[in-house]
């Protein structure tokens, strides 16, 4: 059948028909964690600070968290809706809607609401959340209009770096550049790209300083040098031990009967040494041979005689008594041992003395990105988990890496995985209580463990440096949010750069005919402590990335960026032409007289 008229009209000229008049931009999130929250108010931050752009956000009736998930946001409109479905995208006013991000953790789910969704609105941005890269790439040849993402890819490498005792993660290529972030010192002058951020001081850190000189962390393009996480894995391999068979012997002994069995056994043990006792006693012969009389007699309950003495009569059928207890017991602590050894085994908790090595929390999404990029660095790597049947135990036996299961609360679980030599501790489970337990136990055990600690809540992390100086925090969503919400709005960011818990944006900005910036010198974009530009690149020209600050920026040129998120923001904001006023009705005439 024919494409309809008006439908090829909004397909050739991107126009979009929008509710009751509304000329503003209009997103749909979808979610109910705290990505969907840290979306919604990146979107807040980058546009809706002028009221450019209309958000709906579609969360479930109930929360199904602790956390937020963005219903509780001002300036935006909420529907609650349990299922995804035309019904739902229709109330939430999807048809004639600029684009849609999908942010559920359900991977299957998220894909079924992307087919729903298009048939709402066949023409639309589409920012989907997965995690298996499968259904990733056939998502794309469905809908090639449309971003995949994945939030623990974002975020992994930020807990790589802090694990690894880097500044930052970030390892980027762009326009023929390799480009990482490091240490002043680490990197040659010529090498340095500009600077980013001045951490002299912990309680000030000033990032995109005026005195780019000053700053000790600096963007620097990668010559052949090994990167600085890099060095950093290789000093890990270099200080690993060979395992210890010994270690794993004696723990394998600890583990193999229960505590109250070994109780039973020793007393039971003791009762018949002072029986054989009385029994020497009783019969007058030497220790060695009281001894072996009392082993026979209660082992086996031979060597019966009348005409022994009474004394020794009576401590032969007590000693036969006892052998009938000891028995038992003995066949006991077999049987418990051996299926406590397996079931150690299993669980992981007899493992040899490691050092050097990190040791990651939760295998989640998050954990396994971490697990798969420290194992890429030739990092040995020992797994913590609640549950065998973890989202990435498949994985960790794939790379060889050891799981024990059990409560990494418990300090039997963190001795397990030798929290005590290892060289930092990764938690990244969903709770953060128990990340937080997890952390301080770990640091009870080794006072000077580097600890990476997943955390939401920005203030409760300030004050968990401050209490307990757990000074490595990280937040999945925060990290990854920025790209979620420059993949909504058609912009590419390029990488995020956490500094401390400040976050910098690496973006290519298009610059578009009538804009405030169109016509005005490169020297316009910086702002310090906001915006520092890094290349230019006119169309259909190699990017510079030396340019001429007195250079006059033109329509369809593309502006390379480091910037916070405030800072991105404005600049957007000049690169974008302002919107025009809709056309009212006209004015009613005045009464001719």
């Amino acid at each position: 059948m024919a494409e309809p008229l008006r439908d090829r009209a909004r397909r050739a000229t991107g126009w979009r028909l929008r509710a009751n008049g509304e000329t503003r931009p209009h997103y749909v999130v979808c979610g109910n964690d705290p990505l969907a929250y840290w979306v919604v108010k990146a979107l807040l931050a980058t546009e809706l600070a002028q009221g450019r752009v209309r958000i709906t956000l579609v969360v479930p009736e109930r929360r199904r968290s602790e956390g937020p998930d963005g219903r509780d946001v001002d300036g935006i409109q909420v529907v609650r809706a349990d299922r995804l479905d035309e019904a739902a995208f229709r109330r939430a006013g999807l048809a004639g809607a600029d684009g849609l991000a999908l942010l559920h953790q359900d991977d299957v789910g998220n894909m079924h609401a992307a087919l729903c969704a298009q048939e709402v609105e066949p023409r639309l941005r589409l920012v989907v959340r997965m995690f298996n890269t499968s259904l990733a790439n056939g998502l794309r040849e469905l809908f090639p209009d449309s971003a995949v993402l994945s939030d623990a890819s974002i975020a992994a490498p930020a807990f790589v770096a802090a694990a690894l005792g880097e500044v930052a993660p970030t390892h980027f290529r762009h326009a023929g550049r390799t480009l990482y972030v490091a240490r002043r010192e680490d990197v040659r002058a010529g090498d340095v790209v500009c600077g980013l951020a001045v951490t002299t001081d912990p309680a000030l850190v000033r990032v995109l300083p005026a005195d780019e000189p000053a700053a000790d962390v600096v963007l620097a393009e990668a010559t052949g040098q090994p990167a600085g996480t890099e060095l950093a894995a290789r000093r890990l391999v270099r200080a690993r031990r060979r395992r210890q068979p010994v270690a794993v012997l004696l723990r394998a002994v600890r583990s193999f009967a229960t505590r109250k069995i070994g109780i039973a056994v020793m007393v039971l043990l003791a009762v018949i040494a002072v029986l054989g006792w009385l029994n020497s006693r009783a019969v007058d012969v030497s220790w060695t041979e009281a001894l072996y009389l009392t082993l026979v007699t209660t082992l086996s309950g031979q060597d019966p005689d009348v005409s022994k003495p009474a004394a020794a009569q009576i401590m032969q059928v007590v000693l036969n008594l006892a052998g009938l207890a000891l028995i038992p017991l003995i066949t006991a602590v077999v049987v418990d041992g051996i299926v406590n050894a397996r079931l150690a085994l299993h669980a992981g908790r007899i493992q040899p003395q490691r050092t050097g090595h990190v040791v990651v929390v939760g295998l989640g999404n998050i954990g396994t990105r971490v697990m798969a990029q420290l194992r890429d660095f030739g990092v040995e790597v020992v797994a913590i988990d609640r549950t065998a049947e973890a989202r990435g135990a498949a994985l960790a036996r794939r790379l060889g890496v050891p799981l024990i299961v059990g409560d990494a609360a418990r300090e039997e679980t963190l001795r397990s995985a030798s929290v005590e030599t290892c060289q930092a501790l990764v938690v990244v489970s969903t709770d953060d209580g128990v990340n937080l337990r997890a952390a301080l136990n770990a640091r009870a055990l080794n006072a000077e463990l580097r600890v990476v600690l997943r955390l939401f809540d920005g203030d409760f992390a300030e004050r968990i440096q401050q209490a307990f100086g757990i000074g490595i925090s990280r937040s999945v969503s925060y990290l990854a949010a920025p790209a979620f919400a420059a993949a909504l709005l058609d912009r590419a960011v390029i990488a995020t750069i956490p500094v401390d818990r400040h976050a910098l944006l690496v973006v290519e900005v298009p610059v578009v005919a009538g804009a405030p910036l169109d016509g005005r010198p490169l020297a316009a974009v910086a702002r310090p402590g906001e915006v520092r530009l890094l290349a230019h690149t006119r169309a259909g020209q190699r990017t510079d990335w030396s340019a001429d600050p007195r250079m006059v920026i033109n329509s369809g040129d593309r502006l390379t960026v480091v910037a916070r998120r405030a800072g991105l923001s404005a600049l957007l904001r000049e690169t974008t032409p302002l919107p025009t006023a809709p056309a009212g009705p006209p004015a009613p005439r005045e009464p001719e007289e």
